[in-house]
Parts: C-alpha cells; structure tokens; sequence
C-alpha cells in the first residue's frame, strides 16, 4: 500500500453476486498507486458467492481499517444481509466518513434498509425492481437509470452496470484519461451515459 493511495473497501456477505464484485474490482484494482482494494465481512475469512466459489475477506467490520471508498454488491444474499444489524450499523458509521459509497443491483436494499436512502435518488437491478420501490418507499427510485449519482452515494443498476458506474466514478476521482485506458485495458464497452438503460423497457417499468 502507499500513503497516497485511496482504499477501497469491497462488503461481502454469503451468496453475494461475482460479478457485482469482480467487474468494478476489475476496474479500480487496475489503478496500482492509487486505490488499494481490501474485503471486508462480518467476519473475516471465506465468503460463499451466489455462483458458488468462495472469496476471502481480509478483514471484519470489527477490525477494518479507515476506508475513502466502499462498494456494497447485490445478489440473493441480500435479503439476509439486511437483516444483520452489525452491518447495517457498521454501513452507517462508514458512509458517513467515505468519499463515495457505491452499490451495484440488490446491494443498494441494504443502503436502503439502512435508512441512508431516504429523500435520495436511487436505482437498482430492473428485474427486481418493483420489489424495492414498494419495500422502500421513502427512496426516490429512479427507474430508467445505469446508475444515479446522489452526491457521494452511487447506486447502479444490475450487475454489469457496476462495471460502468466503476468507471464513472474513477473518471470523476482520478480523471476520464484513467477510466478511458482501463476501458482499452479490458476490451469493455464502457456506457457512459447514466441514462442509458434498455433494461427499464425490458422489463415494463418504462
């Protein structure tokens, strides 16, 4: 690590999504110098993902260390997630001390359930979409968005759109030169419009 780099603090829970994971990771893994990725459980260890591997959590909320930048994953984990009230806490307590706190798909239940999306814009994935708008009403759901930037709260729509939002934020945080190499880098299509969303109409909420 290097005193100049930003850390960035990954949440993970059983049967998180890989991909809501890995692609944004992807991303800001690639920025050597300047963002130091770290996994943070309830406990640390060995995490089963949704898709079955495991990933290894290098701290607990317990013991994490001071943290500028936090991604929380969906996946259908998520519905047990919200009901682990450390955690809620302990997102609470770190939201309001990072940069920028981000979710990608069904993550954002838990930045709901924790009440840091009341009165704010929001989006999540568009196939669960009605769920959340009814369960949390006190959000301003935005149902046509890849994601939605809320000050320092980015929430994204399903899955792959992390990847995108991933790259947003690192274009606002280090510059569009960087989001634009590592784009090349992976071979990604990056969609950089927030509005860019056929999966609202996919799914009947347009």
């Amino acid at each position: 690590m290097t005193d100049s780099a930003r850390t960035l603090g990954v949440v993970l829970f059983p049967d998180f999504e890989l991909l809501d994971v890995f692609g944004p990771v992807e991303m800001f893994g690639n920025l050597t110098g300047m963002v130091d990725v770290v996994m943070v459980a309830h406990e640390a260890g060995p995490v089963r993902s949704a898709q079955g591997p495991r990933v290894v959590a290098d701290h607990g909320i317990a013991d994490c260390p001071p943290l500028d930048l936090l991604l929380v994953p969906g996946g259908a984990g998520t519905r047990d997630a919200i009901r682990d009230t450390a955690l809620l806490d302990w997102l609470r307590t770190r939201v309001a001390t990072a940069e920028v706190a981000m979710t990608v798909c069904t993550g954002t239940e838990l930045f709901a359930e924790a009440g840091l999306l009341d009165g704010k814009r929001a989006t999540t994935n568009k196939m669960l979409f009605t769920r959340l708008e009814a369960e949390w009403p006190k959000v301003h759901w935005v149902r046509e968005a890849r994601w939605v930037e809320e000050g320092k709260l980015v929430t994204s729509s399903g899955v792959s759109a992390g990847i995108d939002m991933a790259l947003a934020v690192i274009a606002k945080l280090v510059g569009p030169h960087a989001s634009d190499t590592l784009a090349s880098l992976t071979e990604y299509e990056w969609h950089r419009d927030a509005a860019w969303d056929p999966f609202a109409k996919v799914h009947g909420l347009v």
